[in-house]
């Protein structure tokens, strides 16, 4: 088990899904990037980071929670129809945002005493959200296990992480010095481009969902054998 071997597992399963993937959470990433761009537009630049929270809170858990199912139906060889995935994923998204909003803020609280804190914190709860969609755990439970669970791997896991994330933060700063330079969004290119940007990094929950049963395993097996 390696950081290469889970990325091309990872991006094999990604470029054949692709389409479902982008049916499955595409609208929700457009409408996210659309109430972004709304709260840009209603409080300027300034807006407080609590309002991105927010808009995050509200839409990043649905969508999330639903391509977790889907990877752990696909997984097991199924298909489940999209509107299934939808009916399992509804009822979690509670559970998921509280869990986002305790994740960003342990993160952002890493970060802000300096940066490797914050990539430490990263790794660490890195399967808290595969552990609440799976196994059924609470947010905090979630994020108890995800240290546990994280024991032993955080090379591992903060290589996965890094792997896709890296180039994508570079991206994105490069596209906001280019196109976020003036004193106003470009609008339609803006969602256009933070959707795209967001669709690409499902990967890396598909990266991380290959890392979670990888390392899960050897406990399934000795459950299984007791």
């Amino acid at each position: 088990m390696n950081v290469l071997s889970i990325l091309r597992d990872a991006w094999f399963f990604y470029s054949r899904n692709l389409v479902s993937i982008a049916c499955l959470c595409l609208p929700l990433i457009v409408l996210e990037s659309c109430a972004r761009l709304a709260v840009e537009q209603l409080f300027g630049k300034d807006a407080l980071p609590a309002q991105e929270l927010l808009v995050g809170m509200v839409f990043y858990p649905l969508y999330i929670g639903a391509l977790i199912l889907f990877l752990d139906a696909r997984s097991r060889g199924h298909a489940p129809p999209l509107r299934e995935v939808w009916a399992r994923a509804l009822p979690l998204w509670p559970s998921l945002a509280v869990l986002a909003g305790l994740g960003t803020l342990l993160i952002m609280l890493g970060a802000s005493l300096f940066v490797l804190p914050g990539l430490w914190v990263m790794v660490k709860i890195a399967f808290a959200e595969y552990l609440l969609v799976l196994r059924g755990l609470s947010p905090l439970a979630a994020l108890k296990e995800s240290f546990r669970q994280t024991g032993g791997h955080f090379l591992l896991v903060l290589g996965c992480i890094l792997a896709v994330l890296l180039p994508l933060w570079l991206l994105e700063a490069w596209l906001a010095a280019q196109l976020w330079a003036g004193e106003t969004s470009p609008g339609l290119l803006a969602v256009l481009i933070d959707s795209a940007v967001g669709l690409v990094q499902l990967l890396a929950t598909v990266v991380l969902f290959r890392c979670f049963m990888l390392c899960s395993e050897p406990a399934i097996d000795r459950d299984e054998e007791s």
